[in-house]
């Protein structure tokens, strides 16, 4: 049974940062590029930042570009987000998402999601 949790969530200012985890299970994880996406009330789901099965390629959406850093540690089956300079535009709720073994922005093309976590940032 595949699974995605997400935790790290939280309410933060405007300025300050927060540290995203998601823990996969049931599925070889590092045959599986690993994103965060996130999705915020009325709009939608938005493509954050993407770390490739091999762990050699990372891409983040312009939004975040130079602010957030996706990283993976395989030995733990477990992907992060790191996010700094927060601004209040990036409140949403963030999803962890797997997919096999290519790149890929688009949400309808990835396989397994986390349940997400809210991340609120105050101005």
């Amino acid at each position: 049974q595949v699974q995605l949790v997400e935790s790290g969530g939280g309410l933060a200012q405007a300025g300050g940062s927060l540290n995203l985890s998601c823990v996969a299970s049931g599925y070889s994880f590092s045959r599986y590029t690993m994103s965060w996406f996130r999705q915020a009330p009325g709009k939608e789901r938005e493509f954050v930042a993407v770390s490739s099965w091999r762990n050699d390629v990372t891409s983040y959406g312009d939004s975040v570009k130079g602010r957030f850093t996706i990283s993976r540690d395989n030995a733990k089956n477990t992907v992060y987000l790191q996010m700094s300079s927060l601004k209040p535009e990036d409140t949403a709720v963030y999803y962890c998402a797997a997919i096999f073994a290519a790149m890929a922005r688009r949400p309808n093309d990835y396989r397994y999601w986390g349940q997400g976590t809210q991340v609120t940032v105050s101005s």
